[in-house]
């Protein structure tokens, strides 16, 4: 796979509304399964577009992503009161073992998903915490998004998931995108 990140000079895509058609709030929320003091990280949460959806709904949320030029940008738009910037890349996060109750990321797998990355995530999940993931699937048309090759389907993120010690009740193929949904 050919890993990148999303060039902060196109951040502003990152704002359109019409990402919902993607992956919806509720949705995110219901499949975070957490309560109003869970603390949950947004994995490449780049302008908080995501971030700022999910933070009324848990007690402590974390804009995680690698690019110090994203955090800037996400600052810059105002960053709810209950959200730490939080500047890593995904395969070693600054928290303790078992500190977060879940972690979703919105298509940004793809540019995370090692084995490392997801070892990394079940430390600092505590049991039964959940990792959402609403990315680009290999099996979509490609119109949007990153190319082709450096897409998972669900299937092969479900199993990258299972390998490092998650139990995966969902993992969804849909016209664009896959959903899986894995517990630690």
């Amino acid at each position: 796979m050919g890993f990148h990140t999303f060039d902060p000079d196109r951040a502003q895509m990152l704002e359109d509304v019409s990402r919902f058609r993607f992956c919806s709030r509720d949705e995110l929320v219901g499949h975070l399964a957490v309560d109003r003091d869970a603390v949950v990280a947004d994995l490449g949460s780049g302008t908080g577009f995501y971030t700022d959806e999910v933070a009324p709904f848990v007690g402590t949320m974390y804009a995680v992503d690698v690019q110090p030029e994203m955090q800037e940008l996400y600052r810059e738009n105002g960053v709810p009161s209950n959200v730490e910037l939080v500047t890593s890349d995904v395969a070693s996060l600054p928290f303790d073992d078992d500190h977060l109750d879940a972690v979703f990321s919105t298509m940004t797998f793809h540019e995370f998903a090692t084995p490392d990355s997801l070892a990394e995530l079940h430390r600092v999940l505590t049991d039964g915490g959940r990792a959402v993931i609403v990315d680009w699937t290999a099996n979509g048309t490609g119109d949007e998004g990153p190319p082709l090759d450096e897409r998972y389907g669900a299937d092969e993120a479900a199993d990258m998931f299972a390998a490092a010690g998650f139990d995966v009740p969902v993992a969804q193929e849909r016209p664009d995108t896959l959903l899986v949904v894995a517990v630690a």
